[in-house]
């Protein structure tokens, strides 16, 4: 199957953007997909606010991006936006490091109020970048988010429902190959 990589964009070890994308990750695994993850918040800091292009760090996820067929981009939205850790990252990504992949664009916030952070603020950053094809994305309430005191991660229904529906289809569009066009 197709390898992806799975990029949180939330600052905070204790996100649940981050539990939801891990949850996420055991669930296209379990389609047979190679998961690789990536906590944009552990490449350090002088890396990506110094633009260090040659940081190990930058170096590395440069390649996770490389090799991946697929991407799953998770974030937090701050103020109807993607995370700043998650932009800093991004810039420092070669312009067409998506070129050729399935993107799959998530995000979690307090209010119904952000829910188009994803197609007005992220989609069109991952459009830029060459993005082969953004599968449908899906915003969740931080109110369906539930972190239990083992640290685990509870979905409510309707939202793990629609969360599984958008993975699927990220899966199932990772199984397709685009058809080019054949000069004659």
């Amino acid at each position: 199957m197709a390898t992806v990589l799975s990029v949180s964009g939330s600052p905070s070890a204790s996100s649940r953007t981050s539990r939801l994308l891990r949850q996420l990750d055991e669930r296209l695994a379990a389609q047979g997909h190679d998961v690789i993850p990536l906590d944009v918040r552990t490449i350090p800091a002088e890396a990506l606010l110094g633009a260090d292009f040659r940081h190990p760090a930058i170096v590395e996820a440069t390649e996770l991006f490389a090799r991946a067929d697929g991407v799953v981009i998770g974030t937090p939205v701050y103020k109807a936006s993607y995370s700043g850790v998650l932009k800093a990252l991004l810039d420092l990504l070669p312009q067409y490091a998506l070129t050729g992949k399935t993107v799959l664009p998530l995000a979690t916030g307090g209010s119904i109020a952000h829910v188009l952070a994803i197609d007005y603020a992220l989609r069109p950053v991952l459009t830029s970048m060459g993005a082969a094809h953004t599968v449908q994305g899906w915003f969740t309430l931080d109110k369906d988010l539930t972190v239990r005191d083992d640290g685990s991660l509870t979905v409510a229904p309707a939202a793990a429902e629609a969360l599984a529906q958008v993975v699927d289809q990220f899966s199932a569009a990772l199984g397709r190959t685009p058809l080019l066009a054949v000069a004659g």
